[in-house]
């Protein structure tokens, strides 16, 4: 259960660094009219969905 908190904790620094410097990845759509914004994540998302994906099979292998 130890090794699980580790590996997820190292996945969670790594999205977070990756986050900062990126910021916002190609493929998300941001729409901008006078003082409005609106910004659709889409790719972020999928990414997202991928790596925690990996991480539950992960955690389901070592279960």
């Amino acid at each position: 259960m130890g090794k699980m908190f580790i590996i997820i904790g190292i996945v969670f620094v790594i999205i977070g660094l990756i986050w900062q410097f990126i910021g916002k990845l190609p493929g998300d759509i941001v729409f901008k009219k006078g003082n409005t914004t609106v910004y659709f994540p889409i790719v972020t998302s999928i990414v997202v969905s991928i790596i925690l994906s990996l991480v539950f099979y992960v955690i389901g292998r070592f279960r």
